[in-house]
Parts: structure tokens; sequence; C-alpha cells
């Protein structure tokens, strides 16, 4: 089961087609992963859901009606690019709610149903590692995310795994976003880049990946884990030399200064 999150949907939709069990995937708005069914098959084991994650008795009356389920990815998220003094309640209820409560209430609504052996795949973020600027509520949502994870794990272990993927800069509208805050977008792309050892941003589909590879049993012995995807950024010291390198061959004008 995921929720929300075109790329993960989309992996676990093609593992479903062609797994004994069902894949049910959950969104707010369907309309956006219209295109798995226009561009595959519909298979008879792909369930369809419309959910907000936030509404704890929809979410209870689902896991109700949907009954065992063994790897539930919560991917639903939301961000907001503001500092704490600049943050609305409305700002609050948008990212705090999705974020932090939607996670909640899938756990504590399957946990119950679920079957010896389940995996729950959470996303987190590095964001929940280290602070991004003007990201204050995103920031705490995913830390919150990560403590959970690991409070899962403990409580309900051995008979369910629980961890979460951590990911870094990946190339989707959130990332877009943040950018756009910058005075300069296209050099704060460059500067964000050359901070990555892969030598790229994330694509959706690394962290697709790494979420089917989690549900898997050749991982039975990890859970209560951090799981992170960020293209090596968080492995460098904060003296990146080629992020140095990088500043010195573009700007001369600041390496003169």
């Amino acid at each position: 089961m995921t929720t929300d999150g075109t790329a993960v949907s989309s992996l676990f939709f093609e593992a479903g087609k062609d797994s004994r069990g069902d894949v049910a995937i959950l969104a707010r708005n369907l309309q956006k992963l219209f295109f798995l069914v226009e561009t595959a098959e519909l298979a008879d084991n792909i369930i369809w859901y419309s959910l907000d994650v936030t509404d704890a008795a929809a979410v209870e009356e689902l896991a109700y009606t949907t009954g065992s389920t063994d790897i539930p990815v919560n991917n639903a998220g939301v961000q907001v690019e503001k500092t704490v003094s600049d943050s609305t309640d409305a700002d609050w209820d948008a990212v705090i709610g999705t974020n932090c409560r939607g996670v909640f209430n899938l756990c504590r609504a399957y946990i119950p149903h679920m079957p010896e052996g389940s995996s729950i795949i959470n996303i987190g973020s590095i964001s929940g590692n280290f602070a991004d600027p003007s990201m204050a509520l995103y920031n705490a949502s995913k830390a919150f995310v990560h403590g959970l994870t690991r409070s899962i794990a403990v409580d309900h272990g051995p008979k369910i795994r629980c961890n979460a993927i951590c990911p870094g800069w990946i190339e989707t509208g959130m990332l877009g976003a943040g950018f756009d805050l910058a005075s300069d977008p296209k050099a704060a792309r460059q500067d964000a880049l050359a901070r990555h050892a892969a030598g790229r941003f994330g694509r959706p589909e690394d962290i697709a990946s790494m979420a089917v590879w989690l549900s898997s049993d050749e991982v039975s012995f990890a859970t209560g884990q951090l799981f992170t995807v960020d293209g090596g950024m968080t492995a460098a010291s904060l003296l990146n030399p080629g992020l140095f390198w990088w500043s010195l061959n573009t700007q001369p004008a600041l390496a003169a200064g």
C-alpha cells in the first residue's frame, strides 16, 4: 500500500501486476495517478482509493475495509518554505497535518491488522537531520517521522519492521520551489549540484527502488533505521573541496576578494 507519491506508486504498481498479492494506491487526488492506468494494462490486484490521510476517521475506515496489509509506504508529504515567525496556523495544519498526523494516522490504523513479518516504510528526509533554511515546519515534521519510525520498530517488533528512507534533493516540484527562494535560482541550483558526489540530483525512481528493496525479505534484519539516499551530499565535509573548486572556477570575483 502506498500513499500518494507518483514514483513510489508507479514501482509498486509495476511490481504488483506480477505479484500474487494486492497493491493499494491511496491519494487525495487520484487524477494525478491516472497515467498509471493509461500507460499500462490495469491488473485485477491493483486497488485505488481516494483518501485524505489527515482524516483519522477515514483512515480507520479504510484500514477496516482493506484488512490485512503487510507493506504500508507512507510517502504523502507537504512542503512550505517559511521560517517559524513567518509560518501561519494554516501552514502548520498543512505541513504537520499531512507529514506528521497523516503518517501517524496510517500507522495507528493499520498496525493492528498487519500480519507477522510486515514492513512499514516511512518517507523521512535529510531535512529531518539537518535544518534547511526557511523550511522550519518541514524540517520539524520529518524529524517527527524519524522518531516515530524508531518507536514503531521498538514497540511492535519483531512482528513488524519499520524503517524510514531519508531522501536528499530529488527532482520534484518541491526541489524547484526551494531553489525559487534564492535570489539567483540558477546559481543556487549549480551550487547544490556541486555538493553531490554522485554528480546529479536524485530521481523519484531512486527513492522508489529503495522502498521496494526495504519491503523485501532481503532486509529482514533491518528495523528502526534511517536509510539516507542523497547522492553523497551529507557524507561530505562541510569544507567540500568540490564546492570550493566550483566557486573558484566560476566566480573569480569572489575568489579575488
